[in-house]
């Protein structure tokens, strides 16, 4: 899969699904987008059309599985779709307070069941076909559990194991699955951490950076690599040793979705 003409975003109204979009937008290239906040939304879509992409955008809910399902349907109906990225996700952390009980059940719902509403409708259209790609959204925070997230730490370990599955599953059928892994990026998910975040980079890089390692199709596209390193090697040993370090890290405060 080396040039995709029909994609799928979802978490396209802004942040990094926004400049996923941006990215392919090109003459020729179909985008089906989706989001929840319809000004930001047609916003990111305005500037695709101005790329010369056909733009379709849908605002639903990704937790939405019926409403999802129909969307997905009638889009590959449409024209097959040769990439899907499972972008949607929110944030949030222990904060002041800790996490509460509604925090971690919409973190989850959005992040992982978002993720499974997004990926599962195609899956046998795509194995059919022979052919087709899934991207999905993790993070570096899903290397290690962290307890200054746990939830969305959790919820992005989770949907990397899957994606990690799939891809083991899928390839036999000719459809290629990657999970990304993302350090800090420039988006509205991290303009509430009033903590330093190494090596921040804006989104229109970590587009640039996801697209060449999906054209690659690259089991798992973790950036930077001066980050991930050091993150993967501690996550080898025992909590034990690295608890101490990790405990560390700053409150990470909940974020605008």
């Amino acid at each position: 899969m080396k040039s995709p003409r029909t994609i799928l975003i979802t978490g396209a109204s802004s942040g990094l699904g926004a400049a996923l979009a941006r990215h392919y937008a090109a003459p020729g290239v179909t985008l089906h987008l989706q989001g929840r906040n319809a000004e930001r939304l047609e916003k990111t879509a305005a500037e695709c059309r101005s790329r010369n992409a056909i733009v379709h955008t849908q605002l639903i809910d990704v937790t939405d599985e019926t409403a999802m399902t129909a969307w997905l349907m009638q889009a590959d109906n449409v024209t097959p779709i040769d990439l899907i990225i499972a972008n949607a996700g929110v944030s949030a952390g222990t904060g002041i307070h800790g996490e509460t009980s509604d925090q971690v059940r919409h973190i989850f719902a959005t992040n992982i069941d978002g993720v499974i509403n997004t990926v599962q409708p195609l899956l046998n259209a795509m194995a059919a076909r022979g052919k087709g790609q899934i991207a999905i959204m993790s993070s570096l925070a899903g290397i290690r559990g962290l307890p200054s997230c746990p939830a969305y730490s959790a919820s992005k370990a989770c949907v990397r194991f899957y994606g990690e599955g799939l891809r083991g599953w899928l390839a036999k059928q000719g459809v290629e699955v990657s999970v990304i892994c993302p350090g800090y990026i420039h988006t509205p998910m991290t303009t509430v951490n009033n903590f330093p975040m190494p090596l921040i980079m804006s989104a229109e890089k970590a587009a640039r950076i996801i697209a060449c390692g999906l054209a690659c199709n690259r089991a798992r596209i973790a950036f930077p690599l001066i980050l991930y390193i050091p993150l993967w090697f501690l996550s080898c040993l025992s909590p034990l040793l690295t608890d101490p370090i990790f405990s560390r890290l700053p409150a990470k405060p909940a974020s605008p979705e």
